[in-house]
């Protein structure tokens, strides 16, 4: 079980619509979620063959009131939206894994099946709440074959499905529509081993049959259609040393569209290409710690136009931590070592930056935190002997 609460005071299109006010709003977040979950698990061995069967059941349940207020400064001046939403999802699934040709091929097959019940109280406007309820069945299947006894070498091909939902007040209101959309995921690939160093990389596709899109206007989500996603992957690791190690991975989306239409339009404020790579250090002398970098690629934030993109970023992160005597540990961080100067979040669409200038579309962005450093010091009260 856990609790949330949640206020966020954003302002998206400043003057465009109240050059008196401005269009600032505080959207709020209450949310109680409790969840479960039973799984059973039974080995076998048929002949040669060793089985593994899995299956369970989860249950979720998200009680969410939201609320969506215009505001000046701190003040709200209104309310657009208020309501009281229960988001509950039951789920039942099964899944084989059998071991064969003396555990070099494994293959695996499972089945879910997801049932959604929404549930809105309106506050504002009582007639657009209800109840509604949808569910959808999730096939997943692979196969890992290790072709050749001696050489560290394993092929595998993975399929599977996953689904999202929109806003529960967006099923409510809109029945009509797509409430579940279904994500069908297919790889393949190959992984290796030797020594210290481990090789990954695969290639997949994605097929949405709804892709999903936030609305800042009534701080909802909708599908926007279908869209189709493909690219590659690959990870590394290398053990330098018994203390030192270096890892890193790359993702790269070859294209990203919607599918249908008289002519194709892209899938937009997403990066094509992200990177990370770490330099960890363990228990060495008492001090452990890593150097860490992320990165992403500039990309574009109009599906039509390629000339509107977000600039890309490289950030870099470090952190160090010493065990000294006493039971004291001593642990300093740097957020942003270089002190680089990007975005968390990139946007593009119309506003009004004051009250008497014009309308225009342009790119509205959050700056990423600067160069920060924090130090932390932990004491133990009792250290366990030995032993224990």
């Amino acid at each position: 079980m856990t609790r949330n609460l949640f206020d966020l005071y954003s302002n998206f299109t400043f003057f465009l619509n109240d050059p008196g006010h401005g269009d600032g709003f505080q959207q709020h977040d209450s949310r109680l979620t409790e969840g479960a979950t039973v799984q059973y698990t039974h080995a076998d061995r048929l002949g040669p063959v060793t089985a593994l069967l899995t299956a369970g059941f989860n249950y979720h349940d998200d009680q969410i009131n939201v609320g969506l207020y215009p505001r000046f400064g701190r003040v709200p001046l209104g309310v657009t939206t208020r309501a009281d939403a229960r988001i509950a999802n039951d789920a039942g699934y099964v899944q084989e894994s059998l071991s064969v040709l003396s555990g070099r091929l494994i293959l695996t097959g499972g089945l879910r099946f997801d049932a959604f019940r929404w549930d809105v109280r309106d506050r504002v406007i009582p007639l657009a709440g209800g109840v509604e309820q949808a569910g959808r069945w999730q096939p997943k299947a692979g196969a890992a074959l290790t072709p050749f006894g001696k050489l560290p070498l394993t092929l595998y091909a993975n399929y599977g499905r996953g689904i999202n939902s929109v806003d529960a007040r967006a099923v409510v209101q809109r029945p009509d529509r797509p409430r579940i959309a279904t994500t069908d995921f297919y790889q393949l690939g190959a992984s290796s081993k030797f020594g210290r160093v481990s090789v990954r990389a695969d290639t997949f596709l994605i097929d949405h049959s709804n892709e999903m899109v936030y609305i800042p206007d009534d701080g909802s989500f909708e599908f926007k259609g279908r869209s189709r996603a493909y690219g590659y992957e690959a990870k590394t690791s290398l053990e330098l040393t018994h203390h030192l190690s270096l890892n890193g991975g790359l993702t790269k989306i070859g294209n990203a569209f919607y599918r249908g239409g008289d002519h194709r339009v892209y899938v937009d404020s997403a990066p094509h290409f992200t990177a990370n790579a770490a330099l960890t250090l363990t228990a060495w002398r008492g001090w452990s710690g890593s150097l860490r970098m992320r990165a992403i690629n500039h990309y574009r934030l109009d599906g039509e136009n390629p000339s509107i993109v977000a600039t890309g970023s490289t950030v870099w992160d470090l952190s160090l931590s010493r065990q000294l005597p006493r039971g004291v540990e001593c642990s300093l961080s740097f957020d942003n070592l270089l002190d680089k100067n990007y975005f968390e979040t990139q946007n593009y669409f119309i506003s009004r930056i004051l009250p008497d200038a014009p309308a225009v579309a342009r790119i509205h962005t959050t700056p990423g935190y600067p160069f920060s450093a924090v130090i932390e010091l932990t004491y133990r009260l009792h250290r366990k002997s030995a032993g224990h």
